[in-house]
């Protein structure tokens, strides 16, 4: 499943159907447990478990964000390019997430990124 079109594609749409649901469990459950987000809109990078779940409360759930995605591209590299739209009490935003999995199919890294 590492890489595959199919593969990417589900772990993006997981990924926004559990962080709309503002579903903190559902969504670590996709990382693999030394997972990595960069995201320099934030000026941090979050990595591990205890990150992840720090990036998914402050930046999902505290902020009410909706994610609508716009499309996702896999590239030769094994990752996805997911355009989204995002809403929430900071206003409105797009831009793109890259998502890589490693070989068991769960998201290692996220390089996140606004427009």
């Amino acid at each position: 499943m590492r890489g595959s079109r199919d593969g990417l594609q589900q772990a993006a749409h997981a990924l926004v159907a559990a962080t709309n649901a503002f579903d903190v469990d559902t969504a670590l459950s996709l990382f693999a447990d030394d997972a990595v987000i960069d995201d320099p809109s934030t000026g941090e990078r979050f990595e591990g478990v205890a990150g992840v779940r720090e990036y998914i409360e402050r930046y999902f759930v505290e902020y009410h964000t909706v994610t609508r995605i716009l499309s996702v591209e896999p590239d030769a590299r094994a990752q996805a390019c997911v355009r989204v739209d995002f809403k929430g009490d900071f206003g409105h935003e797009t831009g793109r997430l890259v998502i890589a999995l490693d070989a068991a199919g769960r998201i290692r890294r996220i390089d996140a990124d606004l427009d």
